[in-house]
């Protein structure tokens, strides 16, 4: 692209890019969320046994280690989910960088729900290349028998990042019903 096409596409608010603060949100927010990811899931590696569980806040929030050879909530497609789960976090971030690139640089919420997105994607995806015993989760919550899927902080960072692109879309949307009609 010469000076003057890139003049006017920075000048039009769609900034087709890599470069800048959009640049610095973005992968400032997946280095954040990746390395909290391992930081994380090596410490409780570490200080607890397979399937040990620490209760945090009575019954409600403990700390359960357990490995997940499935994606999220224990969705398992047999003996080749680590191999169809590795090629659909590959396809979901070539995704995301398409998003990331039109996005514009004065939308920072949807540039930080893609980048959450794909910090989360990236953290699990480290998990499923370092060991065949699936990713290592570790948050724990429920009451008694009725439990949510335990999960880890790549899981918060894509659920996280999934609502807030959801609610940037919906805005968008909102705003050009709202100026169309």
């Amino acid at each position: 692209m010469d000076h003057s096409t890139e003049l006017s596409v920075r000048s039009s608010g769609v900034s087709r890019s890599w470069d800048g603060d959009k640049t610095g949100i973005f992968l400032g927010t997946i280095a954040g969320v990746v390395i909290l990811d391992l930081f994380t899931k090596v410490l409780v590696q570490r200080a607890f046994h397979l399937y040990e569980q620490v209760q945090l806040i009575g019954d409600y929030l403990r700390l359960t280690y357990i490995h997940n050879p499935g994606a999220a909530f224990g969705i398992h497609l047999g003996p080749y989910s680590r191999l169809i789960f590795l090629v659909l976090s590959v396809v979901a971030l070539v995704a995301l960088a398409g998003m990331y690139w039109v996005t514009p640089a004065r939308d920072r919420v949807r540039l930080i729900a893609i980048s959450l997105i794909c910090g989360g994607a990236v953290g699990n995806l480290v998990d499923r290349i370092r060991s065949t015993k699936g990713v290592v989760d570790f948050v724990d919550v429920g009451i008694g028998e009725l439990r949510w899927p335990v999960f880890n902080v790549a899981d918060v960072a894509v659920t996280t990042g999934a609502v807030l692109l959801a609610l940037s879309l919906w805005r968008e949307e909102r705003q050009e019903d709202d100026a169309g009609g």
